[in-house]
């Protein structure tokens, strides 16, 4: 067998990772958005950090997630 570079998680879990980010990302975006002084309406108190709570939550199934392998070398 050939030896692999052991990685902390596998390659499902970085995409997973990736996407969070992006939610995240786009969250923010939503907060800048709001035409509100300080940013009190709808879009920076409301629907701008309920996507950053689900790219946080992704963030944390990222982490947790454990895809099924197929070796049984443990």
């Amino acid at each position: 067998m050939s030896e692999k570079r052991k990685l902390a998680f596998e390659r499902a879990n970085y995409i997973i990772m990736i996407i969070g980010l992006i939610i995240l990302a786009i969250g923010f975006i939503i907060m800048t958005l709001d035409t509100e002084p300080y940013g009190f309406g709808f879009l920076g108190l409301t629907l701008g950090p309920i996507v950053v709570m689900l790219g946080f939550i992704t963030q944390f199934v990222a982490i947790f997630y454990k895809p099924k392998s197929n070796t049984d070398s443990e």
